[in-house]
């Protein structure tokens, strides 16, 4: 997720509340691999879920992997080391 993400970066994560919208940042886990929890930004729901990418467009670990993810939480904000909250940013589906 960088540049929005560093590794390291703690959140703060609301499960439940208001529903999904594209361009939220989101905690996730793909349904072809269920063991791995990832932080990506939805764009779009398929098939009952979300479609997922990373802000990095040069890093396909994302849907364009893995497919269609579920959502476990939605990010709401960085508490450390540097808070700020998160901004739901629009991408398209290239």
């Amino acid at each position: 997720m960088a540049p929005t993400l560093r590794d390291g970066d703690a959140l703060l994560v609301l499960r439940g509340g208001r529903p999904v919208r594209p361009g939220d940042v989101v905690v996730a886990t793909f349904r072809s691999r269920p063991d791995l929890l990832v932080v990506k930004r939805a764009t779009h729901e398929q098939d009952g879920g979300w479609w997922l990418r990373g802000d990095n467009e040069f890093v396909t670990d994302d849907s364009r992997a893995y497919g269609v993810a579920d959502v476990q939480g939605r990010v709401l904000l960085r508490y450390w080391p540097k808070p700020s909250r998160l901004r739901s940013r629009i991408m398209l589906d290239t």
